[in-house]
């Protein structure tokens, strides 16, 4: 597959992505195309780059991007998580699939991990276009920051040791820490603190009162069965009205699903096989078509 740095507009804000694209020649607009979504904090090049790269080596074409006031996107002031502006960046990153001439524009999905899990269910309930969606440790964001009531300049994401971690936020707490700031996958762009003014506008987000309008567009909701965020996956699936399925992947805590082998493996194999039975099948890499796109 190759990789190609993109920049793609979301209400004014110049957001940077990364295509994938699977190797071998095809038609134009013959593959089914999936936007894959980070975690609050996270940036492209982690584990939304990994589940993005792992479903082109199936055929997809993926897109990844940094949220607007993070990574290497646009935005002031930076640090700032902004509900709405995640789910506009996603209906933007939809968009600006459609202009490309590998993706089949009515065949896209969306992926979102962890917060991206909460943003990317508004997104699909308000944009018919996405015609199958997924998520991976789903949260609702709002609700794991709503203990920080102070407004200091900055709200800082992680103490300076993994012990102190543990004793905030328990094994979830220090999960998250070896993931973000150890060598695992430590990236100078991933946040390390959020504006405080993100806190006014998590507050007043509910990612999944929307869930209802997804309708009838089918649904796939993974989680770790040892994930102290779990319960939010299972809320959520229980609101959704249409074709819905919440897998279980066994001994998984919330943040083993981001990176460790085996579980992402597990999760990718059935995230394949949920899109390609949703979108239509998508040819391996090194495929030939030479006739009209295939349904």
């Amino acid at each position: 597959m190759t990789r190609t740095d993109v920049t793609f507009d979301s209400a004014s804000i110049t957001l940077a992505g990364h295509l994938y694209i699977p190797d071998g020649a095809v038609v134009a607009g013959s593959r089914p195309a999936i936007i894959v979504g980070h975690p609050g904090s996270g940036v492209k090049e982690q584990a939304a780059g990994l589940y993005a790269s792992r479903l082109a080596g199936q055929g997809f074409v993926t897109l990844t991007f940094d949220a607007a006031y993070q990574g290497e996107s646009g935005g002031e002031p930076r640090g700032l998580e902004d509900p709405a502006h995640r789910v506009e960046d996603l209906k933007a990153a939809v968009s600006y699939l459609t202009t490309r001439p590998e993706a089949d524009a009515d065949r896209l999905g969306a992926l979102g991990i962890c917060a991206s899990g909460g943003y990317v269910l508004p997104a699909t309930g308000s944009d018919h276009r996405i015609r199958a969606v997924a998520t991976v440790s789903a949260v609702d964001i709002a609700r794991t920051v709503a203990a920080h009531g102070e407004k200091p300049p900055v709200l800082t994401l992680f103490p300076d040791t993994i012990e102190q971690a543990r004793a905030l936020g328990g094994e979830h707490g220090a999960d998250g820490f070896e993931y973000y700031r150890t060598p695992r996958a430590q990236h100078p762009r991933s946040a390390s603190f959020f504006d405080w003014t993100s806190i006014d506008k998590m507050a007043t987000f509910d990612a999944f009162a929307p869930v209802p309008l997804i309708g009838q567009r089918p649904l796939l909701m993974s989680v770790g069965t040892r994930a102290v965020t779990s319960w939010m996956s299972v809320e959520a699936y229980q609101r959704a009205t249409g074709s819905k399925e919440l897998h279980w992947i066994d001994g998984a805590s919330h943040v083993d699903l981001y990176d460790k082998e085996r579980y992402v493996g597990p999760s990718v194999e059935k995230l394949t096989a949920f899109f390609t039975e949703n979108l239509g099948k998508a040819l391996l890499p090194g495929a030939v078509i030479t006739g009209s796109p295939q349904a």
